[in-house]
């Protein structure tokens, strides 16, 4: 059920105009992806970074030492782990990063059944977000729904974000969804003219409907 708190958040952003147009959208978190192999890859600091709303740096199984490096760089406010990392790489990554400010850290998980939502209970007290994913051949942005009902099944402490191919179309879907630890959502390939290239007026069109 969306509230007036409900986190939006857009990932993958890249080019700045287009981080200009999203954020005046009025977004709540923006993300930017630091794993090499992704096509939306952010290989060097943007002439612009947004100012009014909180910036995500997502990485997939990345040393200490370079997540370190870009939340200094970008100024963080988010870590979001969207690989294997363990939870006690977490612990250490989070004594690490009390040198800075106070980061929050998001793990991502692939859910596809109500047997996945069993490597939650590894992260319990160690992060302070999920974010549901759907289970595919990437990490990430895949593109593709998950069973979002298999979240009923979900009944630990952490609060999360629904990912995993939201589009245009889903701003019903989105509505009906009612879950007690669901505080946003997280919306990327299905609202790009390229990758990382998001499209202002169908992201527009699809908040006015909240």
């Amino acid at each position: 059920m969306i509230t007036d708190n409900y986190i939006v958040k857009v990932c993958g952003m890249r080019d700045v105009d287009n981080i200009r147009e999203v954020e005046a959208l009025g977004i709540d978190w923006m993300g930017f992806i630091f794993w090499p192999k992704s096509s939306r890859y952010v290989s060097e600091v943007p002439a612009y970074l947004p100012k009014n709303c909180k910036r995500v740096g997502v990485f997939v199984d990345a040393s200490i030492g370079d997540v370190m490096s870009q939340a200094e760089t970008f100024s963080l406010d988010i870590i979001q782990l969207h690989g294997q990392e363990s939870p006690s790489y977490i612990a250490q990554l989070t004594s690490h990063l009390s040198a800075l400010t106070s980061i929050k850290i998001i793990k991502a998980l692939n859910i596809a059944t109500t047997a996945d939502l069993e490597a939650t209970k590894r992260y319990e007290g160690v992060v302070d977000y999920f974010l549901f994913d759907t289970k595919g051949k990437m990490v990430g942005g895949n593109g593709e729904k998950f069973d979002w009902s298999v979240l009923e099944a979900y009944h630990g402490s952490t609060p999360f974000l629904l990912s995993g191919g939201i589009g245009p179309d889903d701003a019903e879907r989105v509505r009906a969804f009612n879950h007690p630890k669901c505080i946003g959502i997280d919306l990327n390939s299905k609202f790009e003219l390229s990758p990382a290239l998001k499209d202002v007026n169908m992201l527009r069109n699809f908040l006015s409907s909240f």
